[in-house]
């Protein structure tokens, strides 16, 4: 059974539960799980209504779910497969609010991919959109990444929809790397990296990360460099660096790399999945840039300190 994946702007919170409410109910008379991931600020008034009805759903706060991409794919796809052989109804809202540049590309890439993650799932996804408050520049992401668009008077197809892939590659497109003139740099001459998990360890624990975050950053750093040895192009190396609360790590070669806008993004069904070491490596820090062409590979590591 194919996805349904549908965007729902709204202007105000009874229109929202005017739409979500009947769609839920419909869930339970259908026997699927249902979901609801929705702001704090909705969770009340949306039980209210539910009723009785609200003790046969599963609640979360975006607040808390919706923190890191990958892993949200991560953790949807447990309760896809938990769920079988029923199917989930998700009422899904992303939280927007407090985020750079970088985080809302990346959560719009978020919402492109869920159209290939549970392409054959048979879920059913609707997800809230407040036009009152969210930037003009959300809502347009929103019309590119759903193929669906919910009404009050039901649900139409999206002629603005993006197929995943393009979207895929304009969020790359708008990838800039520039490094700071204080930024450390390592060569990578073997594949015994064992020195240079040593100095980013150390360095990461210099910069203030703390000792889990920084011997984890230390495995990212490990699989993207050994990645590097065995398929780059020499030269090959490590910058280093803190930019204000972050603490970055970038490996690159000099090697050319068209790379899928999609790998490592969708979860891997084993460990021997092309892209299993980059889907791992997006799980363990919170930001993945990867910038390829014809001046080399370059993958840049963000983890917030």
């Amino acid at each position: 059974m194919r996805l349904e994946h549908r965007a729902f702007i709204y202007g105000e919170l009874q229109q929202l539960l005017d739409t979500a409410v009947p769609w839920l109910r419909e869930g339970l008379e259908q026997d699927d799980e249902v979901v609801v991931v929705i702001r704090e600020s909705g969770m009340s008034p949306l039980r209210d209504e539910l009723g009785a009805d609200a003790k046969q759903i599963r609640f979360a706060a975006s607040e808390d779910f919706y923190e890191h991409p990958v892993r949200t794919l991560r953790d949807y796809h447990a309760i896809v497969q938990n769920a079988l052989p029923r199917t989930v109804r998700a009422l899904a809202e992303p939280v927007w609010r407090d985020q750079d540049s970088r985080q809302t590309r990346e959560w719009a890439r978020y919402e492109s991919l869920i159209n290939v993650a549970f392409r054959d799932s048979g879920a059913s996804a609707l997800c809230p959109y407040d036009e009152t408050a969210l930037p003009h520049e959300i809502i347009e992401q929103a019309r590119r990444t759903h193929p669906m668009i919910a009404h009050d008077s039901g649900t139409r197809a999206n002629g603005a929809y993006v197929q995943p892939v393009e979207f895929g590659h304009a969020c790359d497109s708008m990838i800039r790397f520039e490094r700071p003139r204080h930024a450390e740099y390592r060569t990578i001459e073997s594949d015994d990296l064992h020195d240079l998990r040593f100095f980013v360890g150390q360095r990461a624990l210099g910069h203030g990360l703390g000792a889990t975050v920084a011997r984890t950053l230390v495995t990212a750093v490990n699989e993207v460099a050994t990645n590097a040895v065995r398929h780059g192009t020499p030269p090959m190396g490590l910058w280093l660096w803190s930019d204000d609360d972050e603490f970055v790590c970038e490996i690159g070669d000099n090697g050319f790399w068209r790379p899928d806008p999609l790998a490592g993004f969708v979860p891997p069904e084993s460990a021997l999945q092309r892209g299993f070491g980059l889907w791992t490596v997006r799980l363990l820090v919170d930001l993945v840039e990867l910038k390829a062409g014809w001046d080399g590979t370059f993958v840049r590591l963000h983890v917030r300190r």
